[in-house]
């Protein structure tokens, strides 16, 4: 065991837990944030997507100690029912869900997409969300959703 602080979703917190445990583990099962998802559990598929610094990462395979003093945020630190971000109501405008488990995960790196470029082309969409994978097929509406985000964004 193991005191780690970090940051999640803008609020600082200090856990007490075994820092060699993964932080997807920690997110779900300590701080009750259930948007990530376990899918392959080696960083390939993309469902359990975090922002660490501004930087998309698998949270599956991302040990807490890694995270220790930074900023972590989750699709549920991306906006609010009130308020929600950009890219969540692009996503229901283009129904770019369908099943809804890599959701947040999509959700997750476009923002780190659009956060470095606010206006991708097709083609850098492509390559900045070919790390998620969606067995429903929804890639051209998560494509639109983030063409009709990034220019809300800019508005």
């Amino acid at each position: 065991m193991a005191a780690v602080s970090l940051s999640v979703n803008g609020v600082p917190r200090t856990l007490e837990v075994d820092a060699d445990r993964s932080l997807l583990d920690v997110l779900r099962n300590e701080l009750g944030l259930r948007a990530s998802h376990f899918g392959c559990g080696v960083g390939e598929c993309g469902a359990c997507m975090v922002l660490l610094d501004g930087r998309a990462v698998p949270s599956c395979d991302t040990p807490l100690w890694s995270a220790a003093g930074k900023c972590v945020r989750t699709a549920e630190g991306l906006g609010t029912r009130a308020a929600p971000h950009a890219l969540q109501t692009a996503f229901i405008a283009e129904q770019a869900a369908q099943c809804g488990y890599c959701t947040s995960g999509m959700l997750v790196s476009a923002a780190a997409l659009l956060q470095h470029d606010p206006d991708p082309t097709d083609a850098a969409i492509r390559d900045g969300m070919a790390r998620n994978l969606c067995r429903c097929g929804t890639h051209p509406r998560v494509v639109r959703a983030i063409v009709r985000a990034a220019a809300q964004l800019r508005a």
